[in-house]
């Protein structure tokens, strides 16, 4: 563990009965849900849109959990905020999202009451006043005094003189010294409270940091907990052959990315607005995931590419669009394969007047999937990009923190592992299997890999080289990117080639690695 302490033990004993920090909030928002129907007052609006739309959105995942990145543009939309008012909502929603366990641990300080006994409207109400006195260069008093006006107008007027008192506590504290009352101590679960994390998913950092050899593991796991509590730029990616990241930094005026060559970094608060986003000519896309599509179309074969490509995991389609944009020039076809309906709908979107041929089916069975005409040879190049926790992308899933559990992995590992299995088996001897996840998490990553690679006979490709451009990335076959090191989200790749072989269709050769 590097040196850090777990306090899981004495938080699960603690006596009050709620620790959303450190546990996760589903006892609380459970909890919550029974008790909303005390209020049923009827919300009129507080006379300050951008507090009223915020406060919705908060209200939609606390008590319909639903996903903040989808809800909140539908509300900017619906009452028509635009600029600085989108910017701010964005602001004030996206961030107490993020800090929800920090500002639930300040508000029990300062109220004397779990959070888990705070009805939902009352609650959400408290994290936007606190986020703003503690996060944000809002006066205390407009904080307090339209926290108080948001009680009033929607549904929570009897509770306005607790909301009153709460945050007009909070005020009396600076941050730095809420902090110190709510984790001030050197072990694991503090510091992953100081940078709004559960305990679990700091230790995942600090494992994924430890495993890869990284020095100063203690200040680098600090830094790698910052960076993902901050807000983080837009990345955009230029389609390859219709428009250069130079050219898209000048319409949208952002700044040229740091690796791809595809990739340029904006501050803009809706990037679908944005006309080259409009047209088809760039996608939202993390620069990680370029570079995870760079390297399907860069790693080298054995073989002749036949143009047959396969994007196995293909919702909601980023990856596919990129590589099939950079299959037009080798004059390739890729086949996309989504097992959900609504998500190989979004990829046919992704993709129009794209050499891409989508398959709803099951990518750990492609042979099952009718449509799906697979060479007698194998695909040349396959993309894994596995469904796993998504914990290396959290930055950008503002809530998706609290809402997960060590629990998710071990099924998630199960399919990673059918996933990669299938997607050697469909790859032409001299191919390229290419897998991925937006997830640090080892179980996930490195142990998948080496897991099939061991059972298969897979030689593991030394993947590095396949993006030169990266810097600081650590020795090892892998890829593995942070935030803190790289701006990008945390993801993972690794490049593989199926075992060959002989002719009676028996492996002839065993488990190579790069070291």
């Amino acid at each position: 563990m590097g040196g850090f302490r777990s306090r899981a033990a004495s938080n699960r004993d603690n006596s009050s009965g709620s620790q959303p920090a450190r546990s996760g909030m589903s006892k609380g928002y459970q909890q919550r849900r029974s008790a909303d129907k005390k209020m049923k007052a009827k919300s009129h609006g507080s006379g300050d849109r951008v507090r009223d739309v915020a406060f919705t959105a908060l209200q939609a995942v606390t008590v319909e959990e639903a996903f903040g990145n989808i809800v909140l543009p539908q509300l900017l939309k619906e009452h028509k905020l635009s600029g600085r008012d989108a910017a701010f909502a964005t602001e004030l929603t996206y961030g107490t999202l993020r800090a929800a366990g920090l500002l639930d641990a300040v508000i029990e300080k300062a109220s004397g009451r779990p959070v888990g006994k705070i009805d939902s409207i009352v609650l959400d109400i408290l994290r936007l006043g606190t986020y703003q006195i503690l996060r944000t260069r809002v006066d205390d008093h407009a904080a307090v005094h339209t926290s108080v006006e948001l009680a009033k107008a929607h549904g929570a007027a009897p509770a306005k003189g607790f909301v009153n008192g709460v945050l007009r506590t909070i005020t009396r504290s600076t941050p730095e010294q809420w902090l110190d009352r709510v984790a001030g101590g050197e072990g694991l679960a503090d510091l992953a409270l100081r940078h709004a994390h559960p305990e679990w998913i700091a230790e995942v950092f600090n494992d994924a940091l430890s495993g890869a050899g990284e020095t100063g593991v203690a200040s680098q796991l600090e830094e790698a907990l910052r960076a993902d509590d901050e807000r983080p730029r837009v990345h955009l990616a230029a389609r390859p052959g219709q428009m250069s990241a130079e050219e898209l930094a000048l319409v949208t005026g952002g700044d040229e990315g740091r690796y791809s060559p595809y990739a340029v970094y904006v501050d803009h608060g809706a990037p679908g607005d944005l006309e080259p986003v409009r047209d088809g000519l760039a996608t939202v896309q993390d620069e990680g995931s370029q570079l995870i599509a760079l390297a399907v179309t860069r790693a080298p074969l054995e073989r002749e590419d036949q143009g047959r490509w396969l994007d196995l995991c293909a919702g909601p389609g980023g990856k596919t669009g990129f590589m099939a944009a950079w299959a037009m020039g080798e004059q390739a076809r890729v086949d996309a394969v989504e097992l959900a309906p609504h998500r190989a709908e979004l990829v046919r979107k992704s993709v129009r007047d794209l050499p891409v041929d989508v398959h709803v089916g099951d990518g750990r069975y492609p042979a099952s999937i009718d449509t799906l005409d697979i060479p007698s040879g194998g695909f040349d190049r396959v993309l894994v990009d596995a469904p796993c926790t998504g914990l290396g992308a959290l930055r950008r899933r503002p809530e998706a923190r609290w809402r997960k559990s060590p629990e998710d992995v071990a099924p998630l590992v199960t399919l990673q592992k059918e996933l990669l299995r299938a997607a050697l088996a469909a790859t032409a001897e001299g191919g390229v299997t290419v897998y991925s996840t937006c997830s640090p998490h080892p179980q996930e990553t490195s142990a998948v890999v080496r897991a099939i690679a061991a059972e298969t006979g897979a030689e593991i490709l030394d993947t590095a080289s396949l993006v030169p451009e990266v810097d600081g990335l650590e020795p090892g076959p892998f890829v593995q990117l942070w935030p803190h090191k790289h701006g990008t989200d945390a993801m993972f790749f690794a490049a593989l080639r199926p075992a060959r072989k002989d002719s009676a269709g028996r492996r002839a050769d065993a488990e190579t690695e790069v070291e």
